[in-house]
C-alpha cells in the first residue's frame, strides 16, 4: 500500500499514463501515414528548444521548457518539408539530416549550460535519456495542458486526419484543406513528443509514440478500434513500466516503459488474430491441408474421367502417383477425407462418395473455368494457363465462383476441351 501514499510515485504515474494515451493515439495517425521517422526526428530536433527555454526563463520552468522543445521540433518539421521540397533528397536523408543537425546544435547548447551553469541541478541532461522519477506534480500539470490539447484536436479532426490518412488525392479531390490537416498533425507529433521528453527522453520518444501503433495495428482492421488499443498499449506501458522501475532501485523508468511497449508488441506480432504469427501459421496450415485434399479430389476425377467411372475405385499405387501431393502428405490428406465422408475404403482401395463426387467436381469445374478466363480475357496460351488455376481454384469462394461463372456464360469446354462440370450436371 505504500505505493499508492508516494507522492513521487503518483506523479510519474500519472505522468506516464498521460504520456501513453496521447503517444498511442497520435502515434497510430503517424504509423499509418507512414511518418515514424518524423517522431525521431522531431524528438532530437526538441533538445535545443530545452535548452533555450532554459535559458530564457532562467532555471527549470516545465512550461519554459516544454513551449521551447515544441518550438524547434515544429521548426525540424518545416526543415524536413522544405527540403523535401526544394531538394530531390529522399525523406530518409532528410529526417537524417534535420535529425542530426538539430540534435548536435542541442549538445553543444547543453555543453554551454554547463559551463555557464549546473547542468546537474537543472536536470537538462536528463532530457537525453530520460528520467521520469524527477516528475512533479507541477510538471505533470503541465504534461495534462498538452495532453488534453492534443485530444481535443483529435476529436475535432478525426474526420479529417482520417480521411487523409487512407485517401489523400481524395481529400484533395474533395476540397479538404489537406496542407492545413497535415499541419494539425504534425502539431500533434510535436505535442506528443515533447510530452515524453522527460520521461523517456529524444532518444527513445519515437519508440513510445510508434510501438504501441504497431502492436495495434496487428489486432485490428478499423482505425477506431485501431486507437483504443493502441492508447490501452501506451497506458499499460507507461504504468507497468514506472511499477518495475519503482520496485527495483536505480532502474530508469524511461527505458523500462519502451522495453514493455516492445514486450507487448512481440506478444501482439505472435498472438494477434489474423495478422499474428501464430494466426498466420494455422491460416498457411489450413490452407495446405485444404490445397493437398482438393488436390487428390481432383486426382480421383481425372482417373475416373479417363476410366469412365464417375465414383472410381482405385488402388493407392494409382492415386499415389499424383504430382501434387506426395510423400507424407498423402496418407494424412486421404485420412481426412475419409473423416469428412468425401472418400471410402473399398476391398481393393479407394472410391468416392456421393459427396465427395460432389466436391471433387467443384474444383475441376474451378479449376476449367479459371483457364477459360486466363486464356479468353488475359490471352494467355493455352499450354500456360494451368499453373496459374492451380493456385486460384484453392481460394476462390462460393460467391466468387457464382460470379465467374454469369461472366463467362458458363462456358461448355476449357481451353484443352475438356468438359466442365456444372452443378446440375451429374457424371455417367
Amino acid at each position: 500500500m505504500d505505493i499508492l501514499h508516494d507522492i513521487t510515485l503518483r506523479s510519474v504515474l500519472l505522468g506516464t499514463v498521460l504520456l501513453g494515451a496521447v503517444a498511442g493515439l497520435v502515434g497510430s495517425f503517424a504509423y499509418l501515414q507512414k511518418r515514424a521517422l518524423l517522431g525521431d526526428a522531431l524528438a532530437h530536433a526538441a533538445l535545443p528548444g530545452v535548452v533555450l527555454g532554459f535559458l530564457f526563463a532562467g532555471g527549470k520552468m516545465p512550461l519554459a521548457l516544454l513551449l521551447g522543445a515544441a518550438v524547434t521540433a515544429w521548426l525540424g518539421a518545416r526543415a524536413i518539408d522544405w527540403i523535401g521540397h526544394h531538394t530531390k533528397l529522399k525523406q530518409d536523408a532528410t529526417v537524417a539530416i534535420v535529425l542530426s543537425v538539430f540534435f548536435a546544435a542541442g549538445v553543444v547548447g547543453l555543453s554551454y549550460v554547463q559551463r555557464h551553469g549546473d547542468a546537474a541541478q537543472s536536470g537538462l541532461s536528463t532530457f537525453l535519456f530520460g528520467h521520469a522519477a524527477s516528475l512533479l506534480p507541477r510538471d505533470v500539470q503541465t504534461f495534462a495542458l498538452f495532453g488534453i490539447v492534443s485530444i481535443i484536436l483529435l476529436g475535432l479532426f478525426y474526420k479529417e486526419l482520417k480521411s487523409i490518412t487512407f485517401d489523400r488525392r481524395f481529400s484533395q479531390a474533395t476540397g479538404l484543406p489537406v496542407k492545413w490537416i497535415e499541419f494539425v498533425m504534425t502539431t500533434l507529433i510535436v505535442a506528443a513528443t515533447v510530452i515524453g521528453l522527460q520521461a523517456v527522453g529524444v532518444v527513445m520518444m519515437s519508440a513510445l509514440l510508434i510501438t504501441p501503433a504497431a502492436a495495434a495495428r496487428l489486432w485490428s482492421n478499423r482505425l477506431s478500434r485501431m486507437l483504443a488499443i493502441a492508447a490501452f498499449i501506451g497506458i499499460l506501458s507507461g504504468v507497468l513500466g514506472t511499477l518495475i522501475s519503482y520496485s527495483a532501485p536505480r532502474m530508469p523508468t524511461g527505458p523500462w516503459i519502451v522495453l514493455v511497449a516492445t514486450a507487448l508488441f512481440v506478444v501482439s506480432f505472435l498472438l494477434a488474430p489474423q495478422r499474428g504469427l501464430l494466426a498466420r501459421y494455422v491460416t498457411f496450415s489450413e490452407l495446405r491441408t485444404r490445397t493437398q485434399e482438393e488436390n487428390l479430389l481432383k486426382y480421383f476425377y481425372h482417373l475416373g474421367e479417363q476410366q469412365g467411372e464417375p465414383a472410381g475405385n482405385f488402388t493407392s499405387a494409382e492415386l499415389a502417383r499424383s504430382r501434387n501431393i506426395r510423400g507424407k502428405a498423402f496418407p494424412q490428406a486421404m485420412k481426412s477425407l475419409q473423416k469428412k465422408g468425401w472418400v471410402e475404403v473399398t476391398s481393393d482401395g479407394f472410391r468416392l462418395t456421393d459427396a465427395g463426387q460432389t466436391e471433387s467436381a467443384r474444383v475441376v469445374r474451378l479449376h476449367r473455368l479459371w483457364e477459360v478466363y486466363l486464356r479468353e480475357y488475359l490471352h494467355l496460351p493455352a499450354d500456360h494457363v494451368h499453373s496459374g488455376a492451380e493456385q486460384m481454384e484453392h481460394v476462390l469462394t462460393p460467391e466468387l465462383e457464382q460470379e465467374l461463372e454469369a461472366f463467362l456464360a458458363k462456358p461448355k469446354v476449357d481451353p484443352h476441351g475438356a468438359p466442365i462440370p456444372y452443378k446440375e450436371e451429374k457424371r455417367q
